[in-house]
């Protein structure tokens, strides 16, 4: 092959110049991404049970709007945790379903059960910030885990490993990662994927202390940390993002840590339809506007990665100015070490197969992503 070309021609320099830091990119990425939070996951596999002695007491707060269906499956498994001393506050906001009544049956035999009811709109705002800080501020004990009506802990030790996370006094936030469970077809698949690319993300830059955002499924605070920082006064404003804003504006490097041990972990339920989803992943990253420069750049550095990397194989094919064959061995070694690293990531989060399909979801959710962050959700706000 011929390569001597490339010293006199400017554009196939550029272009293999592209490709090259394209890959470099991608590989680190992958690593950073992927590998590292595997790695991380698997030595928190290895904490052992803490002894009742070194658990302070806690207060599990989660926020119910006419979901008498989740409460009936996923209650009791928040009121029988195998904990010393903690309680349950249940925020039912406006429910005209069921859900009074099955919290009262839960109130006649859960002595741990607090029931917080609003039968009037008195949130000026949209979004479940209001009642959820309502929750948290009737809550009797300082450490706050807060989570959903429609997620279920991984098991009964699920509150007694989640607040190992804080041992270190100086801790006011632990993260923790939420795995969706999805029908078993493509759309399933595509919603497993999105899910641990996005885990995978916020976990990676808070292991790695630069904490950007969480999951509210599986998140803690401190209750007099949070309202030191304000609670969510600041963007009640923004219907979105309690978890994402509170963690963006507050979490540093020495405020918090990430629990990735596999016991506390929570599991929901995807949307059964695709609109569904999509409105899900909207109001996900309605927040994206409020993080700063860097954050954004950070967070692009994949996707731009990603553009670099085939947008300069295609010109450099298309345009014949260099062997189709070395090319197409740099694109199989990227799929090699994206699918190794990925699959590295999945075994400890509890997802498998999903590796083979990485390189071709990769490209949809670029697009796809893309086109969300252009037409965000658009909200007439209260006016009282």
């Amino acid at each position: 092959m011929d390569f001597t070309h490339i010293q006199t021609d400017l554009v196939a320099q550029i272009l293999v110049a592209l490709a090259f830091v394209g890959f470099v990119s991608l590989v680190v990425y992958y690593l950073m991404q992927y590998l590292y939070v595997a790695l991380k996951a698997k030595k928190a596999a290895q904490k052992q049970l803490p002894e009742d002695a070194a658990l302070p007491p806690v207060s599990v707060v989660l926020v119910a709007h006419n979901e008498a269906a989740f409460l009936k499956e996923n209650l009791v498994y928040l009121l029988e945790q195998d904990y010393p001393d903690f309680e349950v506050v249940v925020v039912d906001y406006l429910s005209h379903d069921d859900t009074r009544f099955v919290l009262k049956l839960c109130k006649d035999n859960y002595q741990n059960l607090k029931v917080i009811s609003f039968s009037d709109d008195v949130n000026m705002f949209f979004g479940r910030k209001y009642p959820l800080s309502i929750g948290i501020r009737s809550a009797k004990n300082d450490i706050i885990v807060l989570t959903d009506v429609d997620s279920l802990p991984s098991g009964l030790q699920w509150l007694r490993y989640t607040v190992q996370g804080f041992e270190r006094p100086r801790t006011n936030i632990v993260l923790g990662y939420s795995m969706i469970v999805a029908e078993k077809n493509m759309l399933g698949s595509l919603q497993r994927y999105d899910n641990l690319i996005y885990s995978a993300g916020y976990l990676s830059n808070a292991l790695r202390h630069h904490p950007v955002t969480a999951s509210d499924r599986n998140l803690a605070y401190r209750k007099g940390f949070f309202f030191s920082k304000g609670a969510f006064i600041s963007h009640y404003n923004e219907p979105d993002g309690a978890a994402d804003m509170f963690v963006n504006q507050n979490a540093t490097t020495r405020n918090t840590e990430v629990n990735l041990h596999p016991d506390t972990f929570v599991k929901y339920q995807a949307p059964k339809k695709y609109l569904q989803w999509r409105q899900m992943r909207q109001h996900r990253m309605a927040t994206y506007g409020y993080h700063t420069f860097g954050q954004k750049i950070s967070a692009a550095t994949g996707g731009a990665a990603l553009l670099m990397f085939y947008g300069a194989v295609i010109a450099l094919v298309a345009m014949r100015l260099f062997p189709w064959e070395i090319l197409a061995g740099v694109v199989l070694l990227k799929f090699v070490v994206q699918i190794l690293s990925f699959a590295q990531l999945e075994k400890p989060l509890g997802e498998k197969w999903l590796c083979w399909l990485a390189p071709v979801y990769e490209i949809y959710f670029l697009v796809a992503n893309t086109i969300l962050l252009m037409f965000p959700l658009k909200y007439k706000y209260k006016n009282k």
